[in-house]
């Protein structure tokens, strides 16, 4: 049987991890080299890297869990040695529609039932590039007009790309944004206080800038009268597509969020023909958000339990 040797992720696993990654066609925001270690603190992920598949083991919800990433469905061999790892008792997060089904199917014919759970808040919203940075056409309408009415609000705003000693002024404007976040967004962590969720989402933010070259992060930010209102970041998940990890901007300046979604795009290097906006965690409004820039891909997302 194959064996599974996980260790905890670290930045020495980069290469190797993304030489799977990056050429799997697996455009699943979870499996971002950048966001993984941001994350590591809260998820405790450990890792085990083979020749043709990355597999993460990580705490999920209280819960050992695993994500898979590879060009093609997960085998059987695979799958025995997930069991096995476990225990028998099997959670497999991050499965599109079509592998949960296959994976099921395969279960089925060596006689082992597979429950498949789907979890419509953690679909990826994927977008073109072109699409997002241009603006075009009667669907984002609404989204051009925000963007032009702030171009005429501050004719002099100016794009920058985000670089460390700018880290300072985002800091500045997290602890802005945070103190105006809307009471509602606290659904996404259903479980802790708000000031807590604050405090994790910056301590990802921390781990990220302290690493941003080691982890090949791409950032912008948007000044107005030298003051920054705006920035944001990302990191690779494929060749073609990048995952835009965090995006702040000033509530109260009309079209902040629009604009710097909008420059950020038209300034990425053109190999990233997709852009992944992440999930919307259930809240209604986010969910409103990105369903208006209308996704190229609702990429879904399902869990299977095997008991």
């Amino acid at each position: 049987m194959l064996q599974l040797e996980f260790h905890y992720l670290t930045l020495a696993d980069r290469d190797a991890f993304q030489a799977v990654t990056l050429r799997s066609g697996r455009r699943d925001c979870n499996f971002a080299f950048a966001n993984l270690v941001g994350w590591q603190f809260w998820y405790e992920t450990e890792v085990c890297i083979l020749p043709d598949a990355v597999v993460l083991r990580c705490n999920i919800e209280g819960e050992r869990t695993y994500m898979v990433c590879a060009a093609d469905v997960p085998s059987c061999e695979l799958l025995q040695a997930l069991c096995s790892d476990c225990g028998g008792k099997l959670r497999l997060l991050g499965l599109e529609d079509d592998v949960a089904t296959t994976l099921q199917q395969r279960a089925c014919l060596q006689g082992i039932t597979i429950n498949v759970e789907p979890r419509r808040n953690e679909y990826n919203y994927i977008y073109r590039r072109a699409d997002l940075a241009a603006l075009q056409g009667g669907k984002l309408k609404a989204k051009r007009n925000h963007v032009n009415k702030f171009r005429t609000d501050h004719p002099s705003f100016e794009y920058r790309p985000l670089v460390p000693n700018m880290f300072e002024q985002c800091r500045q404007l997290e602890n802005l944004w945070s103190s105006e976040k809307a009471p509602t967004d606290e659904e996404a962590y259903a479980h802790i206080s708000s000031a807590e969720a604050m405090s994790i989402e910056r301590r990802c933010m921390e781990t990220v800038f302290a690493h941003w070259d080691e982890l090949n992060m791409l950032g912008g930010s948007i000044f107005v009268d030298g003051k920054m209102i705006a920035f944001t970041y990302g990191s690779a998940v494929t060749h073609d597509t990048l995952d835009v990890m965090v995006e702040k901007a000033d509530r109260t300046i009309d079209g902040a969020f629009n604009i710097i979604n909008q420059q950020f795009c038209a300034h990425l290097p053109e190999q990233f023909v997709y852009v992944n906006r992440e999930e919307d965690m259930g809240l209604a409004g986010l969910r409103k958000s990105k369903l208006s820039y209308h996704p190229e891909i609702l990429l879904t997302y399902n869990a299977i339990h095997l008991a």
